[in-house]
C-alpha cells in the first residue's frame, strides 16, 4: 500500500510537477471549504484519485520568477512564469502581471509546447490589419485595466494537453523619489497557490544606500498608500542583506506560507523602500559611455512659505464616504500649515463658495478653527462647475500676488479635487483647459485629485501637465483620506523655486528638462543628456535656484573617466544585438519618451502633435519599449529556436566603482585640474591664520606688524566688533593640538569655527567649520564646504569655492575670505582648521574693535631710537635700514611697543609677508590684555571691552 501511494505521487512529478505543486493545488481546492488545513497539510497525503480529477479543470502555475536589478534608480525587471497543463484537452491559460504605469514593457517571450514566440515592438499602425493573427493564442495586451498607477499585462494562449507554456516578460522604470524615499513594487497575484514562487532584488546605488525598508504586503485596497500603523515586520521568509552600495532582497515563501497570507493566489504588492546619502551641493552626476545622468535632491534648507488654495467639489456625486473622507484629510492638513503660510478654501457644485472672499488668509489658531468649520459644514448637492471653481480659484492668487511682494518668494498652489466631469457651466475640456491656462499665467502650479471611475482623467492629467503640476488618482473603495494626506505630503513642503540645471552648450546635447518651478522636499530631480565632447576630462554642472530670501548657486566639474567607455552589457530584454547599451542611456531614453508624450499631450497643434508622435515611436522602436505609439507583435521563432530561459540576465557591475563618476570631489581621479576651485582671492595681509598668527597691515606706513594669541583650546576670541555701528561681530573658536617634538609650546592651537554676525539691516549670522557652513537668516541653510555654491540675499553674499575658500561680502563694502585647512593624513600636531582674512573694511565703522577691527582704522608709527632714548619718527626711506637692529619700537595709540623684524607665510604659503613682530600676546600692541578678547560663546557681540551683548 506504501508502494502504490510513492508510485502513484511520483506519477504526476515524473511529468515535471514536484510534489510542491501537487501540495499548492490540493492546498488551493482545499481551502475554499476548510480554513484548518493550513496546519494539517504536512500532517496527511491526499487521496490521489480525487486530487488528479481536480487538476483536470484548469492549467496551474508550477513557477513564479522575479528577478530585478536596480542600479542608480534604473530598475530592470524580469517575471518568468511557467504553467502546465495536465488535463486531457487543450485548455486556455492566462499569464496577467501588473506592472507599474510609468514603466516601460522592453521585451516579452512566451514557449508554448516546442514552440517559441517572441514580442516584436514595432509602430502602431491603423486599425484594419490582420497580421500575424493565429488560432491558438490571443496578443499580449498591456494597457487593459490602469488601476492607481498600475497596468495590467495580460496574454492568453491554449496549451495542448500533457503540456507547459513558459512566459518571460521584461519591463524598465525609473524609480521616482516620493517623501523622502524610491520605492520599487513587484506585485503577486498569481490567482492560485505556486509551488515555486521566488522574488529577487538586487541594488546598488554607489552614493550609499540608506533606510533600507520591506514592510508587509500590501493589498489592492491599500495601493499608493501602504501601511502607516501596526506590524511593519517584512513578509515572512524575506531575507534582507546589504552592504554600504549594494543589497539583496529575497521572498521565497513556500506553499504553507502563502497560504497564511492569501487563499486565493493574490499575496498582493511586495515593496521595497529606500533612499541613498546625499547633501546640498549640485547633486549626484553618472557618466558612462557618453551619457550622463543627473540627480538632484538637496537636505537640509529651510522651506518656503506657500499659499495654497483648496478648491473642493461638493457636487451631489460626493455624497457619502468620499467627502467624509475629503473632509478628515482637510482637518489634517490645515493642522499641518506652517504660521508663515497663506490659505483659503473654496468648494463648489453649480454654486462657487469661497470661504474667505476676495483674500488669502495667514495660519493662525482662530483661523484654522475657523475653516475646519467651514470644511464640516460642507454639503454635496448640485453639479459640477470645474471652469467656474479653477477660474475663482486662480483669481484669488493673482490677485494675491499681485498685491504682496513678490520678492518675498513664496510658493503658490492650487490643490483641486473632484469625482465627476463638468456639467454646470463650461462642459467643454478644451475649453476648460485654454481657461485655466490663461487664468494661471505660469504664476503657480495646478495640482488635480481625481476619485473614482466616473472622472475625466485626460482633463486633470493635462490641467496639471500645463501648468507646472501633478495629478493622482485614487479608487473609491480606497482610502481616500490617507491618500489625499499623502499626496499633500509631497508637494506641502516647497524647499526651493525657480531652479536651473545648466552645462556647457559645446559639452553635452539632446539634455531633457533642466528647469523646473518648484523643488519639494523628499522629491527629486533627474536630468539627462549625451556628451558631445567625448575627449574632455570634466563636465561643468551649475544649478541655480532661490531659497525664501536667498540666491543660489551651485557649481563643480564632475570628472568624466574616458577608460569608462567599455560599455555595460547584458541588460535584460537586449537579445537581439543591441547589447552595448548601458543603463545611463536607457535612463536617458526613458526620460526623454516621457518627455515626448507630455509634451504631445499639452500640444493643440495637430502638425506639433504627430511631429512629437513620430520622433517618440522613433526613440521607443530604437530601445524598444512598448508606449502608446507602439505595440508589441508576436512572431514565431525559427524551427529550431532555443525555448526561452528563465535564468536573469543583470546588467554587469564589473568595475562599477570605477566607471561610475559620482560627485565626490575627493574620488575624482588624479590629474584632474582644480583652477576654478583654487582661483586667488584679492585680499590683503589682514589675518588670523594657523597657530594662530595674526597680520595687521598698515598701506599707508607701508609696513605690516604680527603677533601670536596663545590661547587655550576652547577659547573664542573676538576677532572684529562693529555691532553698535555696522552691525557686524567675527569671532574664532581655538581648538587644540599636541606641540611638535622639541617645541617651546605646550600645546598648538587653531581656529576650528568662525562666527560672523551681522544685525543690519537685518539679523544674520554665519557659522563656518572645515566642512560646512550654516547660513542663518531667519531660514536655516546648511552648505558643505566641499561644493563650490553661491548663495545670496538682499544684504549678504556667501561664496564657496571648493575645499578652498569662502568668501562672504556683506552689504557690498564688507568682505572676508575664510580658507579651509583639511589635512589628508595629519600630524599628530595638525587639525583641520580655518583661516581669517579681511578682504574689504570699508563698511567698518572707525570704532570697530577686536583683535583684528581695532586696527583697520588707526595708523602705527615705527620708531628709531631705543626706548629709553627719545623718539624720533622713522620715514618711510629708513625702514629698510632697521631691519638688521634685533629690536625697534612701534607707536600704538601712545603706547610703545618692542618689536622685532620677521617673515610669514600666509594664504597657504602663497604669499611672504615681512613684518615687526610684537612679543608677549601682543602685550601694549592691542588695548587691554589677551583676557580681555575672549567671548562668553560664539555669537557674543560684545563691543567694547568688558562689555557682552548677544544678537
Amino acid at each position: 500500500m506504501i508502494l502504490w501511494l510513492w508510485l502513484c505521487w511520483g506519477f504526476p512529478s515524473a511529468a515535471g510537477q514536484p510534489d510542491s505543486e501537487l501540495m499548492a493545488r490540493y492546498l488551493e481546492e482545499q481551502l475554499l471549504a476548510d480554513d484548518s488545513i493550513v496546519e494539517q497539510v504536512a500532517r496527511r497525503v491526499p487521496r490521489q484519485a480525487k486530487f488528479l480529477q481536480r487538476l483536470e479543470t484548469r492549467p496551474r502555475m508550477s513557477e513564479f520568477n522575479v528577478r530585478s536589478t536596480i542600479i542608480s534608480r534604473y530598475a530592470f525587471t524580469t517575471v518568468s512564469c511557467t504553467m502546465v497543463n495536465s488535463g486531457s484537452e487543450a485548455r486556455e491559460a492566462v499569464f496577467e502581471m501588473q506592472i507599474p504605469a510609468a514603466a516601460f514593457i522592453s521585451n516579452f517571450t512566451m514557449s508554448i509546447g516546442n514552440k517559441t514566440y517572441y514580442g516584436e515592438v514595432t509602430g502602431k499602425e491603423k486599425k484594419n490589419s490582420s497580421d500575424d493573427k493565429t488560432t491558438h493564442k490571443k496578443p499580449p495586451s498591456p494597457t487593459d485595466g490602469r488601476e492607481n498607477g498600475y497596468e495590467t499585462f495580460k496574454a492568453s494562449v491554449f496549451i495542448p494537453r500533457k503540456m507547459q507554456a513558459r512566459f518571460l516578460l521584461h519591463y524598465e522604470e525609473l524609480l521616482q523619489r516620493r517623501l523622502g524615499k524610491y520605492e520599487y513594487t513587484v506585485s503577486i497575484r498569481p490567482q492560485q497557490l505556486v509551488g515555486r514562487l521566488r522574488v529577487e532584488v538586487n541594488i546598488l546605488e554607489n552614493s550609499g544606500i540608506v533606510s533600507l525598508e520591506v514592510p508587509p504586503l500590501r493589498n489592492s485596497k491599500q495601493k499608493g498608500n501602504g501601511k502607516a500603523e501596526g506590524d511593519m515586520s517584512p513578509p515572512p521568509s524575506t531575507v534582507i542583506g546589504h552592504t554600504k552600495t549594494l543589497a539583496k532582497i529575497t521572498f521565497n515563501p513556500s506553499v504553507v506560507e502563502q497560504t497564511r497570507i492569501a487563499r486565493n493566489g493574490i499575496l498582493g504588492d511586495f515593496i521595497i523602500r529606500y533612499d541613498v546619502n546625499r547633501e546640498l551641493s549640485v547633486g549626484d552626476v553618472q557618466i558612462l559611455n557618453g551619457y550622463f545622468v543627473h540627480y538632484f535632491a538637496p537636505t537640509d534648507l529651510p522651506p518656503l512659505p506657500k499659499n495654497v488654495v483648496f478648491v473642493l467639489d461638493s457636487s451631489a456625486s460626493m455624497v457619502g464616504t468620499k467627502l467624509k473622507q475629503t473632509k478628515e484629510a482637510l482637518f489634517t492638513i490645515l493642522q499641518d500649515l506652517r504660521p508663515e503660510d497663506h490659505f483659503n478654501i473654496i468648494g463648489f457644485s453649480n454654486r462657487i463658495k469661497v470661504w474667505q472672499q476676495d483674500q488669502m488668509v495667514p495660519v493662525t489658531p482662530n483661523n484654522i478653527r475657523d475653516a475646519k468649520k467651514y470644511i464640516h459644514n460642507m454639503s454635496p448637492t448640485g453639479g459640477t462647475n470645474i471652469n467656474g471653481a479653477l477660474q475663482t480659484g486662480a483669481k484669488l492668487l493673482n490677485d494675491y500676488i499681485t498685491q504682496n511682494d513678490i520678492d518675498a518668494r513664496s510658493v503658490s498652489l492650487i490643490i483641486f479635487l473632484t469625482d465627476g466631469r463638468p456639467t454646470v457651466g463650461e462642459t467643454q475640456s478644451s475649453k476648460i483647459l485654454s481657461n485655466t491656462k490663461d487664468a494661471i499665467r505660469d504664476k503657480f502650479c495646478l495640482f488635480t485629485i481625481g476619485i473614482g471611475n466616473d472622472v475625466d482623467h485626460k482633463l486633470l492629467e493635462r490641467m496639471a501637465l500645463e501648468n507646472c503640476g501633478m495629478t493622482r488618482h485614487f479608487q473609491e473603495d480606497e482610502d481616500a483620506a490617507s491618500h489625499l494626506k499623502g499626496f499633500y505630503d509631497e508637494i506641502g513642503t516647497p524647499l526651493l523655486s525657480d531652479i536651473r540645471v545648466d552645462y556647457p552648450e559645446d559639452d553635452v546635447e539632446q539634455v531633457t528638462q533642466n528647469f523646473f518651478p518648484n523643488y519639494f522636499n523628499g522629491s527629486e530631480i533627474i536630468i539627462a543628456g549625451k556628451l558631445i565632447n567625448r575627449t574632455s576630462d570634466k563636465l561643468h554642472v551649475e544649478v541655480t535656484a532661490s531659497n525664501s530670501k536667498k540666491y543660489i548657486l551651485l557649481k563643480t566639474d564632475v570628472a568624466i573617466d574616458l577608460p569608462s567607455r567599455n560599455d555595460i552589457r547584458g541588460v535584460p530584454g537586449l537579445e537581439d544585438g543591441k547589447g552595448d547599451k548601458n543603463y545611463i542611456e536607457r535612463a536617458w531614453s526613458y526620460l526623454t519618451i516621457k518627455e515626448l508624450l507630455n509634451s504631445r499631450l499639452k500640444s493643440d497643434d495637430s502638425q506639433e502633435k504627430d511631429y512629437l508622435m513620430e520622433k517618440a515611436k522613433s526613440m521607443a522602436l530604437a530601445y524598444n519599449f512598448v508606449t502608446p505609439f507602439t505595440i508589441l507583435k508576436m512572431r514565431e521563432a525559427g524551427l529550431h529556436s532555443e525555448p526561452p530561459q528563465e535564468e536573469f540576465v543583470s546588467p554587469s557591475t564589473d568595475g562599477i566603482g570605477a566607471k561610475l563618476q559620482s560627485l565626490q570631489g575627493h574620488k575624482a581621479p588624479p590629474g584632474i585640474r582644480r583652477e576654478q576651485d583654487k582661483q586667488r582671492i584679492k585680499i590683503s595681509k589682514t589675518s588670523a591664520d594657523g597657530d594662530p598668527h595674526f597680520v595687521i597691515d598698515f598701506p599707508s606706513s607701508k609696513f605690516s606688524v604680527c603677533f601670536n594669541i596663545d590661547g587655550e583650546p576652547g577659547d573664542i576670541l573676538r576677532l572684529v566688533s562693529d555691532h553698535k555701528e555696522s552691525g557686524v561681530t567675527v569671532n574664532g573658536q581655538l581648538i587644540g593640538a599636541p606641540a611638535p617634538p622639541n617645541g617651546h609650546k605646550k600645546h598648538r592651537t587653531y581656529f576650528s569655527t568662525i562666527t560672523i554676525l551681522n544685525n543690519k539691516p537685518e539679523r544674520s549670522y554665519l557659522e563656518i567649520t572645515p566642512r560646512r557652513i550654516i547660513l542663518d537668516d531667519g531660514e536655516r541653510l546648511v552648505l558643505s564646504c566641499g561644493r563650490s555654491a553661491v548663495v545670496r540675499s538682499r544684504s549678504l553674499e556667501v561664496s564657496i569655492s571648493a575645499n578652498s575658500n569662502v568668501t562672504v561680502t556683506i552689504r557690498d563694502t564688507i568682505s572676508f575670505v575664510i580658507l579651509i585647512h583639511r589635512y589628508k593624513k595629519p600630524a599628530p600636531y595638525q587639525r583641520n582648521h580655518l583661516g581669517f582674512y579681511i578682504s574689504n573694511s570699508k563698511g567698518l565703522s572707525s570704532d570697530s574693535h577686536g583683535l583684528l577691527g581695532q586696527f583697520l582704522n588707526h595708523e602705527v608709527k615705527l620708531l628709531q631710537e631705543p626706548l629709553n632714548t627719545s623718539h624720533h619718527q622713522i620715514g618711510q626711506n629708513q625702514t629698510e635700514g632697521l631691519k638688521l637692529n634685533p629690536t625697534n619700537t612701534l607707536k600704538v595709540k601712545g603706547r610703545l611697543v618692542p618689536v622685532v623684524w620677521k617673515q610669514r607665510r600666509i594664504y597657504n604659503g602663497q604669499q611672504e609677508v615681512e613684518c615687526w613682530f610684537a612679543k608677549n600676546n601682543a602685550d601694549k600692541l592691542i588695548d587691554g590684555n589677551y583676557k580681555d578678547y575672549l567671548a562668553s560663546h560664539p555669537f557674543d557681540t560684545g563691543t567694547s571691552l568688558g562689555t557682552i551683548n548677544s544678537l
